[in-house]
């Protein structure tokens, strides 16, 4: 966290200055947007046991990070130590996947993840993609709480996993405002976010009809949601 408030400081001080090198911080910006795509995907298909796919997304990565490089000499020490930080979290990442170890690769790929969309938040870039990579833990959550309710169906537990539903469900309407309207538009946006929105509803009430299979249907189904949203827009 340090080193990526370091890093939007030291674009702040010197946007003027880089505007006259072709705008390096919106440089920085665009260059981290494909890897973050990269990122995201190799994540999926990591999940997914896919590790030839999540090689090449990574690769990709790689070859992109090399871009972030050439940046002023002057850069504080705090962003060579991001860029570094980033690289060699990158080459652990290739040997996981080289080992076939998607476990550890995936746990890398969401640690760089978290890295940059916290330099995203903090850099004032925060947009749709932001916001759905963020709904991960209200859907931990809601997957803790409706495993507790279908192992002990108690009103309290009914109650947590009602709780969880709704915090999960503003989260994805949070998102449905930040879409813009293209992306709001289109079908398969609007089949994943509204499909999960309303299957958000739906597990609260079957916790509140004591409907145990029920919650689990809509669990793996919002999982699901959850999912697609992350690979396509997160």
């Amino acid at each position: 966290m340090r080193c990526t408030i370091a890093l939007l400081a030291w674009l702040a001080s010197n946007a003027l200055a880089l505007g006259a090198e072709a705008d390096r911080a919106a440089d920085v910006a665009s260059t981290m947007a494909p890897i973050t795509a990269n990122l995201r995907t190799a994540a999926s298909y990591a999940r997914t046991g896919n590790v030839a796919l999540a090689q090449i997304e990574t690769d990709e990565a790689v070859a992109r990070w090399k871009r972030l490089a050439p940046l002023p000499a002057d850069r504080p020490a705090e962003l060579s130590e991001f860029l570094d930080g980033g690289r060699e979290r990158l080459t652990m990442i290739t040997g996981a996947l080289e080992r076939g170890d998607t476990v550890a690769a995936g746990r890398d790929l969401l640690a760089l993840r978290q890295a940059f969309h916290a330099l995203r938040r903090h850099a004032g870039f925060y947009d749709l993609g932001d916001c759905i990579f963020e709904i991960a833990p209200a859907m931990e959550a809601l997957r803790v709480a409706a495993i507790r309710y279908g192992e002990q169906p108690a009103p309290a537990n009914a109650e947590e996993t009602v709780a969880a539903a709704s915090a999960f469900r503003d989260r994805l309407v949070r998102c449905n405002e930040w879409a813009n309207g293209e992306i709001a538009a289109q079908g398969e946006f609007r089949r994943l976010i509204d499909g999960a929105i309303a299957s958000s509803s739906e597990i609260a009430h079957a916790a509140m009809a004591g409907d145990g299979p029920l919650v689990h249907r809509y669990l793996i189904e919002l999982q699901s949601f959850a999912q697609l949203l992350d690979f396509r827009y997160g």
